[in-house]
């Protein structure tokens, strides 16, 4: 004998099948993606200039060890380095 078979209604469709992203669903996914993105970028940026001006203070105060060119050179990236990176965080914190 053979199994009885009947017909199963499934009124919840949507469910059932999910309707595909639309195209316009997706652009503002990939938008907000890329945005989360760029601030992730803009923040390891931002750390490394941070790391950055660390070591050329570190070079800077190091006296004798290093030429006083290099010394030189290390003390006035660190300062420019300072200013640049609160601009960088300035300009991201507005966007």
């Amino acid at each position: 004998m053979s199994p009885t078979l009947s017909v199963v209604t499934d009124n919840n469709l949507k469910t059932a099948f999910p309707m595909a992203e639309t195209v316009a669903q997706k652009v503002r996914r990939l938008q907000a993606e890329a945005r989360q993105l760029a601030k992730d970028h803009v923040k390891a940026f931002t750390e490394a200039m941070t790391d950055l001006e660390h070591l050329a203070a570190e070079i800077a105060d190091g006296g004798e060890a290093y030429s006083p060119g290099i010394r030189d050179i290390a003390r006035r990236l660190a300062e420019d380095l300072d200013s640049r990176a609160q601009t960088v965080e300035a300009i991201s914190a507005r966007g």
